[in-house]
């Protein structure tokens, strides 16, 4: 039986890792997974069949709380907010970098 994941659906994986799937590639039959602390893995769509048909992978909800390892905290958020509101947000000048001009761009 096979199971095509949902890009931004949970799933679960048989020793208790929930993941996201975040990307699909058909071309290289891989699926891309972001488990909930951070870490983004590669999975061959053949051996997410398997185990899918094996039941070692299945569909769960979503966290609650919509949390995940992109997430700031309450605190960050806090310290976000202030830093937003103290005034406009000035970039450093571009002294010492080097520009590419037009003549540089060979074709």
């Amino acid at each position: 039986m096979r199971m095509r994941p949902d890009i931004g659906e949970w799933y679960r994986i048989l020793d208790g890792d929930e993941f996201e799937v975040v990307a699909i590639d058909e071309d290289d039959g891989t699926i891309e997974v972001q488990y909930f602390d951070g870490t983004v893995a590669e999975l061959e769509a053949s051996d997410w069949d398997l185990q899918f048909s094996n039941g070692d992978i299945e569909k769960v909800d979503a966290h609650e709380d919509g949390k995940g390892s992109a997430d700031f905290d309450d605190d960050d958020a806090f310290a976000l907010g202030s830093r937003l509101d103290s005034g406009p947000q000035i970039a450093g000048s571009l002294d010492g970098l080097d520009l590419f001009e037009s003549s540089d761009l060979s074709l």
